[in-house]
């Protein structure tokens, strides 16, 4: 099963150029048998860009996700701290065989 994220180019583009390989979400899927995720570029894009396989969705506290994930984030500390701003629980898509 596939779901289309909306996800900003900034960070769209470094997933398919390997760069980001984690996708940060506040909440993630009520549906377990999500496997593939469709990437929609937004603003000033809007368009779907491509896609990829979920290899393991991580859930912790976002410190900890913030230690497994920061070598490939593709974003700053700062930026995913204030991301998860006052959340108990940071959740973390690790990406695989992309797709443009």
């Amino acid at each position: 099963m596939k779901v289309l994220l909306s996800i900003k180019p900034e960070f769209a583009f470094k997933i398919f150029d390997g760069e980001k390989k984690f996708e940060f979400r506040k909440v993630i899927f009520k549906n377990p048998d999500i496997r593939t995720v469709v990437v929609y570029a937004s603003s000033p894009v809007q368009q779907v860009i491509g896609e990829f396989e979920i290899d393991d969705i991580l859930s912790s506290s976002p410190n900890e996700i913030w230690e497994l994930t920061k070598k490939y984030s593709g974003i700053s500390e700062i930026y995913f701290h204030e991301y998860f701003e006052n959340r108990l629980v940071a959740h973390a898509i690790k990406i695989k065989n992309t797709k443009k």
